[in-house]
């Protein structure tokens, strides 16, 4: 199946950051995976949080204008995302919405691809994400690790700054998702805790392209935000 995403709530075939490690070396990556700062800050430079107001989810736009040839990314049968609320009636932030999935689609294509190279994630990622995702993909990777499971997406909120800068930030439920040992396909379903429950904080700027390429990306462990 491709992973690409619609507007609106919805189900697609693809993972995000992996779920607690079977191994502690990928444990500490995950707690840091895919973060990183710029040493300056103004308003381009934020990135959506918790105090971010959620945006309007009536409506959903019609994304078809966007002719941008984009990577097709085919996931394993057995990885499933769902998308709560992941629409606008803005244009523009349905766009963002829409970029911001991919960039996290891109890295699970990268480790179910088991290739930190790939064209995919430096399509939708650039600068300190980018960076910090193809570290994230490789330290799976070495693990000898994939993915397996469902991930749950939910209270996205938006801020769009300017024309060509916005921020994004959502929860993710990853109770039901697990690592594979990708040698022999054995999944380990660890029990879920409070750590299986994401806040993903990122910042987003449109390139040449028309893509909201994702520039940074920061994840958060049992938010209170998140936990359910």
């Amino acid at each position: 199946m491709t992973a690409l995403l619609s507007h609106g709530e919805f189900t697609v075939k693809r993972r995000s950051l992996p779920v607690a490690a079977a191994l502690a070396a990928s444990a500490a990556l995950l707690l840091t995976a895919c973060g990183g700062g710029d040493d300056k800050s103004s308003d381009n430079d934020k990135i959506a949080g918790a105090d971010v107001s959620a945006p309007a989810t009536s409506g959903s736009p019609d994304a078809s204008s966007d002719t941008t040839e984009r990577p097709t990314m085919e996931l394993p049968d057995d990885v499933t995302e769902t998308f709560e609320g992941w629409k606008s009636g803005d244009a523009t932030e349905a766009a963002v919405l829409t970029d911001a999935g991919h960039a996290q689609t891109a890295v699970t294509y990268a480790i179910t691809q088991g290739d930190p190279e790939s064209a995919a994630l430096s399509f939708y990622q650039s600068g300190t994400a980018l960076a910090g995702s193809r570290d994230w993909v490789k330290g799976i990777i070495d693990a000898g690790l994939t993915y397996s499971g469902a991930v749950r997406y939910y209270n996205p909120d938006i801020s769009v700054f300017d024309k060509k800068t916005a921020g994004v930030s959502y929860c993710a439920d990853e109770s039901k998702a697990y690592n594979k040992n990708r040698k022999t396909q054995k999944v380990d379903k660890v029990p879920a805790t409070d750590q299986s429950y994401v806040l993903y904080s990122t910042r987003l700027q449109k390139n040449a392209k028309g893509v909201w390429q994702t520039t940074k990306l920061d994840s958060e462990r049992g938010n209170k935000k998140c936990v359910r």
